[in-house]
């Protein structure tokens, strides 16, 4: 189940909603059959257990109650908040468990768990929030690499408050009484990012001058309108770090293309253009009034994402 992104409920219906931190890490859908193991499926439906070998004890945490639980696998900077840059390190290597391993000893995960849709042999996803959060708590969860961090009802411009404070990233508020509906982004699900961040499609790029000569001195990005079409919003060319930019630059050759994908195509002298298979996530000040964005800077690849997973889509008043 996915949240759409919005804004608090209204004040009067607040003692409807329960308000939990926005979490910046890979998704994650664990299965516990009961029998000791774990198995880890990414949104895309890949297993990524090998990814994560520190999670695997957490298949004994039952004992033999099956279990299908919803969670988020972060990694934890010095202060403890989720730091998605340092969480790309341990993303993708499902099929290299050596690798896995040693990251794992350098830079261990915690995987934060917060809906349980089966549980028992028993379906729960007819069941409301309030019953299903109920039945998740009752069950312990919380050890070395893994726990289920309490929910707010009510108090929502509090617990927002309390998560610009704290510099996190946002709030997810959840209706009380929803059920549980997978795959569908809804509703009853509203997420609140503190930050002005939305993903784009990587659609081409510039040449470096100077210093940067034979990298990318900046992307050209897009999201889609509601016919589908990619549209040019912007120029990025802020945000890496030196290495950042020469791991950027290879993927950018490889993704090379002699079309535009933009519809329309922007007048940029000198670009170069990609297929639109690379979906990053930008931050910016504003937007000009034709949708382009103001002061963008690069926050971080979604290699988790494709661009239809994406929600580089352009907000409703510009479509």
């Amino acid at each position: 189940m996915l949240a759409t992104p919005g804004t608090l409920p209204p004040a009067a219906q607040d003692a409807r909603w329960a308000y939990e931190t926005k979490q910046d890490g890979q998704r994650a859908v664990v299965y516990l059959p009961g029998d000791g193991s774990v198995l880890l499926r990414a949104r895309s439906g890949e297993d990524i257990t090998a990814a994560y070998p520190e999670l695997l004890p957490l298949g004994g945490a039952l004992g033999t109650t099956p279990a299908v639980l919803d969670g988020e696998v972060l990694a934890l900077d010095e202060r403890g908040r989720a730091d998605f840059q340092l969480l790309q390190s341990r993303m993708g290597l499902a099929h290299a468990p050596a690798r896995a391993a040693r990251r794992a000893a350098q830079q261990p995960v915690h995987l934060v768990l917060f809906d349980v849709m089966h549980l028992a042999g028993d379906p729960l996803v007819g069941q409301s929030y309030v019953r299903r959060r109920a039945r998740l708590e009752g069950l312990g969860l919380d050890g070395p690499f893994w726990s289920t961090p309490g929910a707010l009802v009510g108090h929502g411009e509090q617990a927002l408050r309390a998560t610009l404070e704290h510099g996190l990233e946002g709030l997810v508020c959840k209706r009380l009484d929803s059920v549980y509906e997978p795959g569908v982004r809804s509703r009853a699900w509203i997420k609140i990012r503190n930050m002005k961040g939305e993903d784009v499609v990587v659609g081409g790029w510039l040449p470096g001058k100077g210093r940067l000569t034979g990298l990318p001195g900046s992307v050209l990005v897009g999201q889609y309108d509601g016919a589908g079409r990619l549209r040019y919003v912007g120029n990025v060319g802020t945000g890496w770090s030196e290495t950042e930019r020469s791991e950027l630059a290879e993927l950018l050759r490889t993704q090379s293309s002699d079309t535009c994908p933009f519809d329309p195509v922007p007048a940029v002298a000198g670009a170069h253009w990609t297929l639109p298979r690379l979906v990053g996530e930008v931050r910016y000040s504003t937007r000009t009034r034709n949708g382009l964005l103001r002061q963008p800077s690069w926050l971080r690849l979604r290699p988790d994402l494709t661009p239809e997973e994406s929600t580089a889509v352009l907000p409703e008043h510009l479509l």
